[in-house]
């Protein structure tokens, strides 16, 4: 039996085997796929200046302290580990830290059961701090330049001219990811979310809900009224809509009239649910003269193997129907 598959000992039962990882400094974590529940021992909190046991134990904790940088290649690592396309699961990389700052930990990992269709069931790590060896050889590298102080001063001055840049760059992306009228996310950053979402939902086996909207009755608003008008019910549809937002969705302009709110780790009776309040929400709000603010919502949840084109296509084809049904609808 190789030692990726090799099982804990009967012996130990779940609570003596986190009791164990208690008392371990390093950071000790145990995934188990089929449950989504990940525990994560009091040495991981404590390496990353955590209170104990303060986190969600989800895969998402682990995804959020990864750094941006970093993400891309640790999840290539760990996905042609999982897929068995590498012997071992190895790999280094910065977290982030309370405070933060971030720390370069080595990250390793072993399978220790799968289930019946070879997919995991259970995994278990550790983290290791790795930062201060990171540091020293930064520093000897730089030691090793010949001019010293003139790098440290070009540092300083790169540094500065660096945030400068990244400032620029924050105020540039936000304006690139943003609708220009209602403030929320446009649809290039509502591609690019809901594809990581869907590559998430794929790799950890969560449900992922998206609901397609159109307002009601929104061109006779527009034509009658003027596109003054029109841009301020937009934005009070908008202001309606985000306060129903839970801290993980999404709520995307995807054009003229329509929207489209990304719900992740939601089955379809949940997103039902939402789509529900979404709409008691919206009959609170005051009426454009004689037109009701009211919209359909096409409620989808993600297949197995689904690409996010074919999961909004099919979120479009619910609100086609919910059209269809009559204003002020909801269809799956």
């Amino acid at each position: 039996m190789s030692e990726e598959s090799r099982p804990i000992p009967a012996s130990f039962s779940e609570e003596q085997l986190h009791m164990l990882f208690e008392l371990i400094s390093d950071g000790i974590w145990d995934w188990n796929a089929n449950t989504g529940y990940v525990y994560r021992n009091s040495g991981w909190y404590s390496m990353l200046g955590y209170a104990s046991h303060s986190m969600a134990n989800t895969v998402l904790t682990w995804e959020g302290v990864i750094h941006p940088e970093d993400y891309p290649r640790v999840m290539e690592h760990f996905e042609a580990y999982i897929d068995q396309r590498a012997e071992r699961y190895l790999v280094e990389y910065r977290c982030l830290c309370q405070d933060g700052s971030y720390l370069w930990v080595e990250d390793r990992g072993y399978i220790i059961a799968r289930n019946d269709d070879g997919t995991v069931a259970r995994m278990l790590g550790a983290h290791r701090n790795i930062d201060a060896g990171k540091r020293l050889v930064a520093e000897l590298q730089l030691k090793n330049q010949s001019l010293e102080t003139l790098v440290a001063e070009h540092t300083r001055e790169l540094s500065w001219v660096n945030q400068q840049l990244q400032c620029q760059l924050d105020e540039n992306r936000e304006l690139a990811e943003r609708d220009a009228l209602t403030r929320v996310a446009n649809r290039y950053r509502l591609e690019q979310a809901l594809q990581q979402a869907c590559e998430r939902a794929q790799r950890f086996r969560q449900p992922l809900a998206l609901i397609a909207m159109d307002v009601d009755d929104f061109k006779p608003i527009n034509d009658r009224y003027g596109h003054v008008r029109g841009d301020a019910a937009l934005i009070q549809v908008v202001e309606t809509l985000r306060g129903c937002l839970r801290e993980q969705d999404l709520l995307a302009r995807w054009g003229g009239d329509e929207f489209v709110m990304v719900l992740p780790q939601t089955s379809l009776a949940e997103a039902l649910e939402v789509a529900a309040q979404l709409r008691r929400a919206m009959a609170k709000v005051e009426p454009v003269e004689e037109y009701a603010l009211s919209l359909s919502y096409g409620v989808v949840v993600r297949q197995d193997g689904e690409s996010q084109h074919e999961l909004l296509a099919r979120a479009d084809e619910a609100l086609y129907r919910a059209k269809g049904a009559g204003k002020d609808a909801i269809s799956e």
